[in-house]
């Protein structure tokens, strides 16, 4: 369509006056696939254009609004649905700790047998062989250095692992423990014959009267001094020369002479921690060095030493600690006679030595 320039001023002045049109404003009609707008001054419809500037604000408002919604699309997945790779590992993580969970119950069970083992192995087995028990320091003792763990620290579930790792080790100890103790035990074992050949199971003075034994173990008052002093044996009254034997087997380790203390003396190494000491002896009948038989003579009472009558001296040491003779009495006693030499044994008396 085409004006004069006459008819065009008249046209547009009627236009702006008509309809009170006070500002000219560009209206964009869209058509089919490109947006044109209608000029008033030239009165034609031309194709919208945008400007260098307009176009970076559009493209940045959609990249914007782009990541906006994927952000959220995303978080929302992988919060609420998870990828599929998420959901296997988060299978395998609860079918793990299902496991860990076992595990340790089987643990705590085998902690429990292996306080059993330990309990029998003190309590049975040591004690038939006259082994002292394991102490319990030995037992529980764990692995050193502070940094052993180290290397599990920083993880998400480091506490498990730890915890796991330590409670391994501290079973893995006991056992080497254990075991080396049922070794011990088991040599004990082998030599069971020739053990209990060698403890010291019979009284050295042949006597059937328990009256004979004059002065028990413990705190007994010394007839020299008159105050009260720990007896380490116990005192048989008996005539010079009355035989002495020895109570197991063993090999004497020492014969001493002395004019003061015990005498003439005796020391017989049994083996196995045990020794027994003999006193106040007349004679001797076996020399330092010589091995003896249980019930074998080896010497004669008397009264030689520090002495208030003719008597002999027993004593009986397992480890270097002397303990109380009479417990080892029992292939000479009934339990009758057991009962009753304790009895006497709890009376007060005065050593003879």
């Amino acid at each position: 369509m085409k004006f004069e320039v006459a008819n065009l001023e008249f046209l547009v002045n009627f236009v702006v006056f008509n309809l009170n049109i006070t500002e000219i404003e560009y209206v964009i009609f869209p058509m089919k696939a490109h947006k044109y707008i209608f000029n008033p001054m030239t009165l034609t419809y031309e194709k919208f254009r945008l400007g260098w500037r307009q176009k970076l604000v559009r493209f940045t408002y959609f990249l914007i609004t782009t990541g906006a919604f994927a952000t959220g699309f995303v978080f929302i997945w992988y919060n609420f649905f998870g990828s599929p790779k998420e959901r296997m590992q988060k299978r395998e993580l609860e079918y793990m700790k299902l496991q860990y969970e076992m595990m340790t119950d089987r643990l705590n069970s085998l902690d429990a047998l292996l306080a059993d083992m330990q309990q029998r192995d003190d309590n049975i087995y040591r004690v038939i062989f006259e082994a002292d028990p394991i102490p319990g320091s030995v037992r529980k003792a764990g692995y050193g250095g502070v940094d052993r763990y180290e290397n599990m620290e920083g993880y998400a579930n480091s506490d498990f692992m730890i915890e796991m790792a330590k409670k391994i080790d501290k079973v893995a100890s006991q056992l080497y423990v254990q075991s080396k103790s049922y070794d011990e035990v088991f040599e004990m074992a082998k030599n069971k014959s020739v053990m209990l050949s060698s403890i010291p199971a019979i009284q050295p003075v042949k006597t059937n009267d328990m009256r004979r034994i004059s002065s028990f173990f413990g705190v007994r008052l010394d007839p020299y001094y008159k105050v009260n002093k720990f007896h380490q044996g116990v005192d048989f009254s008996a005539p010079i020369g009355t035989d002495i034997f020895a109570p197991g087997n063993g090999k004497v380790i020492e014969a001493e002479v002395s004019r003061w203390g015990y005498g003439k003396s005796l020391t017989i190494d049994h083996g196995f921690g045990f020794q027994t000491t003999y006193s106040h002896l007349s004679k001797f009948k076996v020399k330092a060095g010589d091995y003896v038989k249980r019930g074998q003579l080896i010497g004669a009472v008397g009264n030689s030493g520090k002495s208030t009558a003719p008597h002999l001296h027993y004593e009986v040491h397992k480890n270097g600690q002397p303990i109380n003779p009479i417990h080892f009495f029992f292939n000479d006693l009934t339990p009758e006679e057991y009962e009753q030499i304790i009895e006497l044994s709890s009376f007060p008396s005065q050593t003879m030595d």
